[in-house]
């Protein structure tokens, strides 16, 4: 009998909570209260997504921010700033590490490979760029992050859509926005939609990651809901923590 995973898609939701969300799905993970689940969202509004242990005051132009009116929010998972807006696609996806064994580099190109897959349907070549980015033509179009806790493995990550590139290369500073050290983000990332020359649906792409992942792990979809233990743990974590300025803004 085919394994059933669950599929939750929240779409729109604030950066406070879209950060809670991820934390909740995988503290619930862990305490065995709630199964493998892929978790899909839009930031509701332009956000910065910084990375844990990183300082705002090097990573973002705080000034831009003010002007333009960009929520800034500290993610629980390592890794670089990255803008977001509603023309990005965020997935989460929370399993047992039994059911993504070996290597962390691993794991990383079974999911990106995934959604490079995915990506593929729309008519573009897209490939995996270890350790965790999927590239066409040598942009990058999604990058991904991955935490592990008791047993559990959180990896989260974007599939840039129709994103402001514009507002990308204000926001970060060069010298912090991705790999290659003093360019503007958007030198080395790019745009389904830009790629295609035309319009790409978000909604097809949702359809099409959770098939290529489905294929990738064996697995079916069910759609489900959050449950209330859950909702209540993101309440918590965005009063506690993913709310306050002090967390997020930490220097």
């Amino acid at each position: 009998m085919q394994r059933t995973w669950r599929l939750i898609d929240s779409d729109l939701v604030p950066p406070a909570v879209s950060a809670a969300l991820d934390e909740a799905l995988l503290e619930s993970h862990i305490a065995g209260a709630s199964p493998n689940t892929l978790h899909f969202y839009r930031r509701s509004v332009p956000t910065v997504s910084v990375g844990y242990f990183q300082k705002v005051s090097e990573t973002l132009d705080l000034d831009e921010c003010r002007k333009r009116g960009v929520s800034i929010v500290r993610r629980m998972s390592g890794g670089s700033s990255i803008y977001t807006d509603q023309g990005q696609l965020i997935y989460g996806l929370v399993v047992r590490e039994s059911d993504i064994p070996g290597p962390r580099e691993e794991s990383f190109g079974r999911v990106c490979g995934a959604i490079a897959s995915a990506i593929g349907t729309f008519g573009l070549e897209a490939v995996h760029r270890p350790v965790n980015d999927v590239e066409v033509d040598g942009k990058k179009v999604s990058g991904s992050a991955q935490l592990r806790r008791k047993g559990s493995v959180l990896q989260h990550g974007t599939v840039i859509v129709d994103t402001d590139l514009e507002a990308m290369d204000a926001l970060l500073r060069p010298a912090r926005s991705g790999k290659a050290t003093g360019k503007r983000p958007s030198e080395r990332v790019a745009t389904l939609s830009g790629l295609k020359g035309q319009s790409v649906d978000i909604g097809s792409v949702k359809d099409k990651v959770a098939e290529e992942l489905a294929r990738t792990f064996e697995v079916g979809f069910g759609k489900g809901e959050l449950t209330q233990n859950e909702l209540e743990t993101i309440a918590r974590l965005v009063s506690e923590r993913y709310g306050k300025r002090e967390w997020n803004m930490r220097s």
